[in-house]
């Protein structure tokens, strides 16, 4: 967030943190034996959950933070122990 910069604001960046906290929070419970099954769940849940995000805040995820945000996604997902290099937020992600 920086001065003029009125995409981000408190209120957008808070619900995005939320989100991708809940989204880990899901992994971590899955437990060290997780199935691609069970991640792919969380893995479209969170995707969904931002697109929300983006629509409710005006289209506030552009081209570096929707790299950003895949990025992070399919690393907890890999951490998680889903084995893909693919965008695995690809077929539910609308930003």
């Amino acid at each position: 967030m920086t001065d003029g910069d009125e995409i981000f604001n408190p209120e957008n960046i808070e619900a995005t943190i939320k989100v991708l906290d809940s989204y880990i929070n899901n992994l971590i419970k899955l437990g060290v034996k997780s199935k691609k099954k069970e991640i792919m769940i969380f893995v479209k849940d969170v995707v969904i959950r931002i697109n929300e995000l983006n629509d409710q805040y005006d289209y506030f995820i552009e081209t570096m933070e929707r790299e950003e945000l895949c990025e992070y996604i399919i690393e907890a997902a890999n951490i998680a122990g889903l084995e893909s290099d693919e965008d695995i937020t690809e077929e539910w992600r609308e930003w």
